[in-house]
């Protein structure tokens, strides 16, 4: 609902510079919900998430690119139509990053432009990773993650496959991404760098989006805290 709300509530912002209405209807709303009914996003901790890639690429072929999806998910943070849409080029082995400029839009079957201006970004990738993708190269196709005809693999057959090592309740493929954020924050990448690693246009909107696991993390930045206060 919020964001139905933030939709709506930017609509009426462009109506009113456009002078269709006069007042913004949504101001002074209150959003209200249920907390017992809130749905904790799932995430892996860091055991977890090297017992998954572990999992993953035992016994793994080129022919299962549902496999190596979640990898890239996972060493990443990218969204599940930016994965999609990678093709080799988008890839510079040497300098260990990835250009992120496209996405796949299941809805209208179409490659286009990432969600948000900010999505644009190179980010940098480890040897671990770029050694298992290239084993796609097998494959023979422009994309990374096609399929040998060349088409692409729906989010239900990932989930599926993920699904056979993640027992979590509500755990799905994007539940990576959240993985990932844990990860990095829990070795203490800065928020800024995750912000722009994920192709965020403010700061803001990851600090709001992964408020939980900055709280979780808070007792440790404490400690840290403490122990440099009392070095004065």
């Amino acid at each position: 609902m919020q964001k139905v709300h933030g939709t709506i509530r930017l609509c009426t912002i462009d109506a009113m510079s456009e002078g269709v209405i006069n007042k913004n209807f949504t101001d002074m709303i209150n959003l209200v919900w249920n907390e017992a009914n809130t749905r904790t996003i799932e995430y892996l901790n860091v055991s977890e998430i090297k017992t998954l890639v572990a999992d993953l690429e035992t016994g793994i072929k080129p022919t299962y690119i549902s496999r190596y999806l979640i990898i890239a998910a996972i060493y990443t943070g990218m969204r599940f139509g930016e994965l999609l849409a990678l093709t080799w080029s988008d890839i510079d082995f040497a300098n260990h990053t990835i250009k992120i400029s496209k996405s796949y839009d299941y809805a209208g079957h179409q490659t286009k432009e990432p969600k948000t201006k900010s999505s644009h970004r190179v980010i940098r990738v480890s040897e671990n990773l770029l050694v298992v993708l290239n084993e796609l190269r097998h494959n023979c196709t422009t994309r990374v993650f096609a399929q040998k005809d060349d088409d692409y693999i729906t989010s239900t057959a990932v989930n599926k496959t993920l699904r056979k090592y993640v027992s979590k309740k509500g755990y799905h493929f994007h539940s990576l991404r959240h993985s990932h954020v844990a990860l990095l924050l829990y070795k203490g990448v800065p928020l800024y760098a995750i912000s722009k690693r994920l192709g965020h246009s403010d700061m803001s909107i990851t600090a709001r989006k992964y408020a939980y696991l900055i709280d979780e993390l808070k007792q440790q930045s404490d400690d840290k805290i403490e122990a440099i206060l009392s070095s004065i």
